[in-house]
Order: C-alpha cells, then sequence, then structure tokens
C-alpha cells in the first residue's frame, strides 16, 4: 500500500531550496544512482523535444495565444516545470549556481549584442 500524498507542496523560494527539495525527493525514492550528470543531461532535452511537440505545428500567432489560460497553456506549463526540474539537478549534481552562471552569461550576450548593433535585429553576433 502507498503511502498517502503530502500537502499540497508550497512553492520554493529559491533555486537552492528548489534543489534541495529535489535532492530530498530522490533520496526518498533511492535515486540518486540514476542522476548522474549524464543521465539527467539526457533527460533535459529529452524534455525539452516535449516541450517543443507543443509548439511543432503552430504558427508564431498561435503560439503567442499559448499565454491564455487554458489546457494548453497548463500541458506547456508542465513541460516548462520537467525542464526546470531536470536543469536544477543536473547543476546540483555539477555543483553549478545557476544564478551566478546566468548572470555572468548575460555580462557576456551584453558585450556580443551591443544595443546599438542589434537592436531589432536576430542575426548571430557574428553578422552584426
Amino acid at each position: 500500500m502507498s503511502t498517502p500524498p503530502s500537502p499540497p507542496f508550497l512553492a520554493p523560494d529559491s533555486l537552492a531550496q528548489l534543489s534541495q527539495r529535489l535532492r530530498d525527493f530522490a533520496a526518498e525514492r533511492d535515486w540518486q544512482p540514476f542522476h548522474a550528470p549524464k543521465n539527467l543531461a539526457s533527460a533535459l532535452i529529452v524534455e525539452a523535444g516535449e516541450l517543443l511537440e507543443h509548439f511543432q505545428w503552430l504558427t508564431e500567432d498561435q503560439s503567442r495565444a499559448l499565454a491564455q489560460a487554458g489546457p494548453a497553456k497548463d500541458a506547456v506549463a508542465a513541460e516548462m516545470a520537467d525542464v526546470l526540474l531536470y536543469l536544477v539537478q543536473l547543476a546540483s549534481a555539477l555543483e553549478v549556481d545557476l544564478l551566478d552562471a546566468a548572470a555572468r552569461k548575460m555580462v557576456v550576450n551584453a558585450v556580443k549584442y551591443p544595443v546599438e548593433k542589434a537592436r531589432g535585429r536576430a542575426d548571430r553576433a557574428s553578422e552584426l
């Protein structure tokens, strides 16, 4: 017989708290042996593909319409959550501070794509 569900899951306040909850969740199920970085990266890509499926045949306008509440948005949100959860687990496994890495990457991108050259353009940095 399975254990009854716990009280409603409260949203974490930070990526660190989410990471800890994911570690606890995996530990309770003895899943750590399966959470090698390679496996987590593979699972992340699978989930990203499942997210992409929701957009595969949509026009740009139809994809923007997914912002409206409804079953399609809920399905996309669930896939986005899967991507986030695997990314946070991968960061934990590799001891990467995602917020720090994102901040550093934004600095790199600001240099690669200066406003005066990139505004209104979707070109690669090498084409600016």
